[in-house]
């Protein structure tokens, strides 16, 4: 289910999952290899969950990951915490969202 303040634009591509990571089961790998994307930020609910799936998929891919702090929650902090920590320590940049917006002005080499 999308959160209605979330809804995505008109022209914006939905993906939908059964499994906790947005790779398994989807065309998801196929269209970002397609659309020749190379890194993603990843958002959402549970962090110990679906994001952490999410994103251990998306670096097993090979992809840059990014996971901006204030743009993912969990029912429980400490799994929060921990799971940012170990996917900081492992597999995703965890930037501030600040961070984050910033890497976006970047130009691209």
């Amino acid at each position: 289910t999308i959160f209605p303040l979330l809804s995505p634009r008109e022209n914006e591509l939905v993906i939908q999952k059964s499994k906790p990571s947005a790779f398994f089961g989807t065309s998801l790998i196929s269209i970002l290899n397609y659309l020749r994307i190379d890194s993603l930020i990843v958002t959402g609910m549970v962090t110990s969950g679906c994001i952490r799936a999410t994103v251990v998929d998306a670096f097993s891919y090979n992809f840059g990951v990014t996971v901006p702090i204030e743009c993912v929650a969990d029912r429980s902090q400490i799994s929060h915490e921990v799971t940012l920590f170990d996917l900081d320590m492992k597999y995703a940049n965890v930037l501030s969202l600040q961070e984050t917006l910033a890497l976006l002005k970047k130009p691209s080499s």
